[in-house]
């Protein structure tokens, strides 16, 4: 079972955003995530704001290149140049998300990379599809140094 919901105001846009994915083997009672297992924060307001939802062992995934202040938890954390590294291969920051997400997958593996991929291509517009594999492939590479 999967369920997805998002809430994106007016900050969408480098502030406080939030989209809530939910995977279980077992019906989802309750669409939003109340304890987090995995907070992937791509700005500092995000991190700031959700970081409280994260279960104790939970996995905290941040946007160096906008996130600065990494709070001072017990919990696994991540700290990647997602955005960075988007603006240095693609000159632009708008495959950031899809690097973020090939990163997620490599540190959670919680589905294969094959799927991954076949999932992400066949919802990107056409003829954009070499540029998000490649995308997948830096946020995966990311976590499998």
């Amino acid at each position: 079972e999967a369920i997805q919901t998002q809430s994106y105001g007016p900050e969408a846009r480098g502030g406080a955003s939030k989209a809530d994915v939910m995977i279980s083997d077992s019906s989802i009672d309750y669409p939003k995530v109340l304890s987090a297992d995995i907070l992937l924060a791509m700005s500092q307001e995000a991190c700031n704001k959700y970081v409280g939802m994260l279960k104790k062992d939970g996995i905290l995934i941040v946007d160096t290149t906008y996130v600065k202040a990494i709070p001072e938890i017990e919990n696994k954390v991540y700290s990647l140049d997602i955005t960075l590294k988007a603006k240095e291969t693609f000159g632009s920051t708008v495959s950031a998300n899809i690097i973020a997400l090939g990163a997620l997958v490599g540190i959670t593996g919680i589905v294969t990379k094959e799927s991954l991929l076949e999932a992400v291509l066949d919802r990107v517009p056409k003829g954009t599809e070499a540029n998000n594999q490649k995308a997948l492939e830096i946020g995966w590479s990311m976590t499998h140094q």
